[in-house]
């Protein structure tokens, strides 16, 4: 499960909030294996910023579903930063935290820079902060009292604490081949943003399994798919249900800014100019939308043909302006729709 914590233009941050809290526990009910919350800011519509913070509001109330960061964007943070929140998480909720990092700004880059406090050498620094992280997390199945690193010339013992007993799954996630090439040295699973409609999949995983060495960090590939998927028992009003945030994603991609999320009734009337319907067409294209039968086949289709040991679903189910409980109600339908279609597909779902 994959959860932006999308907030609609009659919602407050609290309402999102709670249905999310919501969410998480109908998916720790159902038997899904991780629920991953990510990092994106100065955006309207989206109350998901801080991973970290997230987790532990998520998790009350839930007793074996992983929870994670799908992903902390590390250029906006330090290593010491996120390893030693990673290490917390890790104590709170032991066996049950991922860390996905991914390298994007999940923001403007005006926001960015901001958030970084200036300007930094990303593809300098991205490999050298993730191999801290590991290291500092003892993702390999050390426990270190401490790392050494060099400042100003000289060894430093540093420690990500609390000190653990276990550590967190470190990911690498990433759309293109520089994270997949990336993830293969190390020897780190490795997720392709599906749920963006980027291109380049196949060459990504490609180079990620080619490219694989097994190192402490991990034995074999392992890779993983979001995916947005819009269900209902009525085909039409499933597609009906995928308009409002494929709106969104059109604001976004044209005009480069996105507002809180629209009804089903608002979107529909929306000014669908060709240009717009087709990036909509575009964003889309990846999506699966459908009765929960034809999306649960869809799903074991793309597991075969990708050789993905791990799809994550990502519902983007928008709601009518009659439903009481929009602001649950669609998503939490999609997860359990979908949770029983997918024990009828095969042995991969």
């Amino acid at each position: 499960m994959l959860d932006l914590i999308p907030t609609r233009g009659d919602q407050s941050t609290s309402d999102a909030l709670t249905a999310s809290a919501t969410l998480a526990r109908v998916a720790d009910e159902l038997g899904f294996v991780r629920y991953w919350v990510a990092e994106h800011h100065n955006m309207a519509p989206v109350a998901s910023t801080v991973p970290a913070v997230l987790i532990p509001f998520l998790a009350q109330g839930t007793s074996r579903i992983r929870f994670g960061s799908g992903g902390v964007m590390l250029p906006n943070h330090s290593a010491l930063d996120v390893a030693e929140q990673f290490a917390l998480l890790e104590a709170m909720f032991p066996g049950r935290i991922d860390l996905g990092i991914g390298r994007a700004p999940g923001s403007d880059q005006v926001t960015a820079f901001l958030l970084r406090g200036g300007a930094r050498d990303v593809e300098e620094e991205f490999p050298r902060d993730v191999a801290l992280i590991a290291q500092l997390l003892g993702v390999d199945g050390e426990r270190r009292d401490s790392v050494e690193v060099q400042v100003g010339g000289g060894p430093y013992e540093l420690r990500a604490t609390p000190r653990l007993g276990s550590a967190p799954e470190l990911w690498l996630l990433g759309s293109s081949g520089y994270s997949a090439e990336l993830a293969a040295a190390m020897g780190l699973p490795y997720a392709f943003a599906h749920h963006f409609g980027m291109p380049g999949l196949d060459d990504a995983l490609d180079r990620y399994r080619t490219g694989f060495t097994a190192t402490p960090y991990g034995e074999v590939p392992r890779t993983l798919l979001p995916v947005n998927v819009v269900v209902d028992p009525d085909p039409d009003v499933a597609r009906r249900r995928s308009l409002p945030q494929l709106v969104q994603m059109t604001e976004l991609r044209t005009t480069g800014r996105v507002g809180p999320q629209m009804t089903i009734e608002q979107a529909e009337a929306y000014d669908w100019t060709e240009q717009r319907r087709a990036v909509a067409q575009q964003v889309s294209r990846r999506w699966l939308i459908g009765t929960p039968q034809e999306v649960a086949t869809q799903l074991q289709e793309l597991s075969d043909e990708h050789d993905v040991e791990e799809l994550m679903l990502a519902p983007a189910s928008g709601s009518f302006d009659r439903e009481v409980d929009a602001s649950t109600g669609p998503r939490v339908a999609t997860l359990r729709l979908l949770a029983g279609a997918l024990l009828t597909v095969g042995p991969s779902c």
